[in-house]
């Protein structure tokens, strides 16, 4: 199971484009990089996001702007340590906090979209 997290236009509820292809990769992902402002984050990791993000988790950022979102994203990512695993699944703080970066950096893409996921 998983997030799937996106930022949409505030207006149209479209799914928001980005200038290049990132490369970001979460639990799915695409090969040669996607355009759309999006990432899927496995549920493993939401131990870590309800004890930072509060009661709502990961959710949290949901109807909020990239730009409103990115103290927390980083807040929350700067108190979980770097201890990335190579196994991508495994609920380590490390791998946590890259996917609250990875978010983070979506957000600085398209300050204007509003986060909307599951």
């Amino acid at each position: 199971m998983s997030y799937d997290i996106e930022l949409r236009d505030a207006v149209t509820g479209e799914v928001l484009e980005l200038d290049a292809p990132h490369h970001m990769r979460g639990g799915t992902y695409c090969v040669g990089g996607s355009t759309v402002a999006h990432l899927n984050v496995t549920y493993n990791y939401a131990p870590h996001f309800y004890r930072l993000l509060g009661e709502g988790g990961i959710r949290s950022i949901y109807g909020t702007t990239g730009a409103a979102s990115l103290p927390r994203l980083r807040e929350a990512a700067a108190q979980l340590a770097d201890d990335v695993s190579n196994d991508y699944w495994e609920p380590t703080e490390g791998n946590a906090k890259r996917a609250l970066l990875q978010l983070a950096a979506l957000a600085e893409m398209r300050p204007d979209g509003v986060w909307d996921g599951d």
